[in-house]
Formats: structure tokens, C-alpha cells, sequence
């Protein structure tokens, strides 16, 4: 599964570097233009996947996970390789929309996994799984820089197709899913309302999902106008692959510390770890909007990614703990549909500001939603204290 994530993230990160820049090629269009339809065209996805999570959670806690990854990884792989094909914003557009349906696997990998650690070392174990993630979002924003800049942007989208289908390839032969049985004196399923319920009677639980959607929204506001942002930090020479640096140095952030995120979360407390994490990267987003270099922008996404980095696994994690093992893939479900809905909203946003405010704006809304994120958690860990069972020594 490590090597599954590792060739999705890398394929569909290697894109990003140049998405925005493939939109100019398919007209003549002012910058304004190219930023909005920018912001638009990535977080589209995100549309379709806000509805489908909840669905392929719920099925996968009654057949299983591992045909759903399958399906999403061959999906993903044909909506990839038809991109190579656009002639038009809006073709570009609705295949971005379509591949919605399949986006997922990631996140659906965590939910499989989870499921079949032990509450104790779950943070470890996810940490150590997203590192096979991460490390292709490390790699993919600088190997697509390279790819586009030596092949073409058309051709890049029909080659990295190759590695999606690859991941779909090593789910089918190389994943053996064990069915988990529900603890004793648990149901061995769920009704929609029955999950919902749990939800709301947890109150924290509800909480970290919520600031899950506002720190996609804040993670997702540069995502598609970081190139043009290159562009305007350091000139067109090359801009594909600074573009890859520049997505990349978060990635190796990431990458470093995930794992021991993780560790240290299962040892201290998960809600303690994510409000330190969050103020720490509302301290590291701000500057980047008014860095007057590249390198100065490189340093910064390296800090910024240091403490995403522990953000998904922790979180992940404390949802494990908190839902019983036949709800899990759909209470995981909801937790990934609401980031997706913070995935679609945080491009918009981000292309908006940029296009009516100028780069800067980015940099200063984003690090404010983290930090208001960081502060309403806080209130509510005061609020709500956590059980003793929630550390483990």
C-alpha cells in the first residue's frame, strides 16, 4: 500500500506544477483569466469527491476496500490520460470534475490500514504509511516540472497515466484484506442516521472534522496559482521545474516528520499535538507573502510542511480512536468529504484573492483560517477534556 500511495501521489502531484500553466496554452487568455479558471479547473475534483466519500466509505465497511482502490486507481488513471487530449478550458474542466469520482484512494488507503491497527500505535502506523504519499508528492512537483519542460504538457498528462494504472495493478495482486470483527458488545454495522448520531454526540470528534474542511481550505488556497506565484518571484526560465521546487520543498517537510508526528501524538494525545501543529503552521504560512525570492519561498513551504506533515495521520488517528471498527470507513467517509468541500473552496478562494487582491491576500487569509483553527480547538479541548485512554505510555 506504501508503494501504491507513493505512485498515485507522485502521478497526480506531478501535474500541479504546470496545470495552471497547460491552461494558458489552450488560449490566448489575460492573467486574471488564467488564475480564476485555475482555482476553478483543480478544485472541481473535489465536487464529485465531496459526494462520492461518504458512499465508497460505506461500502467499503460492508464489501470491503480493496475493490474500491482498484476501481479508483484505474479511474483515475483514464480521466489522467484523457487530459493529454483537451483542446479547451472547459474539456479540461469536466474531466477534472469526472475524476472527482475516483479521488479518494489516499484517504481510503488510511481508512483500510486504520482499521486494521491497534488504537495504541495508530498514529505511528498511518504516519509511516502517509511517508509512502508523501514521498511522491516530494518527488512529483519536481519530476513534473522536469517531464513538461522536456516532453510538453500534453504529453506529460498521457505518460504519468501510466503510473496510476500501476497502482491499480499493485492493489489487485499484491493487497490480501483481512475483515476486522467488530468489538465485543459492538454492532457489526451501522445505519446512516446511527453514524451521523455518533458524530454529533461526540463533540470533539465533530470538531476536529470541521477544522479538518478549513485546514483544506487554507492548505488549498495556493495549490493552483503557487506557479504563477514562481513566476512572478523569479522570471519564465525554467518555470516548471522552479514550480516543482517549490511545491517539493513542503513535501520533504512533510516527509521528515509525519512518522514522528505520529509517534509523539500516541504517546501525548492526539488534540494536543494538531493545536500545536496548527498554530506552528499559521506561524510559517504568513511570511511567504512577502518573501522577495524564490529561495526565501522554497524555506518557508520546507517550515510549512514540517508541521502539515503530522496533521493528517494525528487526525486520522483520533477518528480511529473515537469510532467504533464497523463505522469507521464511513465515519472516515465524512471526514474526507468535508476536507474535499475545503478542498473546493480553498482553490476558489485562493485564485479570487489573487486575481482581485494580489498574491499577498493568499498568504495572510490562509494564515489566519490556521490559526483560527488552532484557537476554536483549543477552546474546545478546554471544553471538552479528553479520556485517560486517549494516551498510551
Amino acid at each position: 500500500m506504501w508503494f501504491a500511495n507513493f505512485f498515485i501521489a507522485g502521478s497526480i502531484t506531478m501535474v500541479l506544477p504546470f496545470l495552471s500553466l497547460y491552461i494558458e496554452t489552450l488560449g490566448d487568455f489575460s492573467s486574471t483569466y488564467v488564475q480564476n479558471w485555475s482555482g476553478l479547473t483543480f478544485g472541481v475534483t473535489f465536487v464529485a469527491a465531496f459526494i462520492f466519500s461518504p458512499i465508497w466509505g460505506k461500502f467499503g465497511d460492508r464489501y470491503g476496500r480493496k475493490p474500491i482502490l482498484v476501481f479508483s486507481a484505474f479511474g483515475l488513471g483514464l480521466c489522467v490520460f484523457l487530459m493529454g487530449f483537451v483542446t479547451s478550458v472547459w474539456q479540461l474542466f469536466f474531466l477534472r470534475l469526472f475524476m472527482g469520482v475516483f479521488t479518494g484512494f489516499i484517504s481510503m488507503s488510511q481508512a483500510l490500514i486504520s482499521t486494521q491497527t491497534p488504537k495504541h500505535i495508530a498514529g505511528r502506523v498511518l504516519g509511516t504509511l502517509q511517508t509512502g504519499s508523501v514521498t511522491g508528492t516530494l518527488m512529483g512537483p519536481l519530476l513534473g516540472g522536469i517531464i513538461a519542460d522536456t516532453i510538453g504538457y500534453a504529453t506529460s498528462f498521457k505518460w504519468l497515466s501510466i503510473l496510476l494504472f500501476i497502482s491499480g495493478f499493485l492493489v489487485l495482486i499484491g493487497i490480501k484484506e483481512t475483515r476486522i470483527q467488530a468489538e465485543s458488545g459492538q454492532p457489526t454495522s451501522y445505519s446512516s442516521k446511527e453514524v451521523l448520531m455518533h458524530i454529533i454526540k461526540h463533540p470533539m470528534l465533530l470538531i476536529v472534522m470541521l477544522v479538518s474542511m478549513f485546514i483544506q481550505i487554507a492548505h488549498f488556497s495556493i495549490q493552483p496559482i503557487l506557479s504563477l506565484y514562481v513566476n512572478a518571484l523569479h522570471g519564465p526560465e525554467n518555470i516548471a521545474f522552479f514550480s516543482g521546487i517549490a511545491f517539493s520543498a513542503a513535501g520533504l517537510g512533510n516527509l521528515m516528520m509525519a512518522r514522528n508526528w505520529g509517534k509523539v501524538a500516541d504517546r501525548v494525545g492526539y488534540i494536543k499535538i494538531l493545536i500545536i501543529l496548527l498554530f506552528f503552521a499559521a506561524i510559517f504560512y504568513l511570511p511567504g507573502g512577502f518573501v522577495s525570492n524564490i529561495w526565501q519561498l522554497v524555506i518557508l513551504r520546507f517550515l510549512l510542511g514540517i508541521t502539515i506533515g503530522g496533521i493528517i495521520p494525528v487526525r486520522i488517528a483520533y477518528i480511529r480512536q473515537e469510532a467504533p471498527i464497523a463505522m469507521q470507513g464511513e465515519v472516515l467517509g465524512y471526514n474526507t468529504s468535508i476536507r474535499f468541500f475545503g478542498n473546493i473552496i480553498g482553490p476558489i478562494l485562493g485564485g479570487t484573492l489573487a486575481g482581485g487582491f494580489g498574491y499577498t491576500s493568499v498568504f495572510i487569509v490562509t494564515s489566519a483560517l490556521l490559526l483560527a483553527c488552532g484557537i476554536i480547538l483549543l477552546i474546545a479541548y478546554k471544553r471538552y477534556p479528553q479520556p485517560k485512554t486517549e494516551y498510551f505510555n
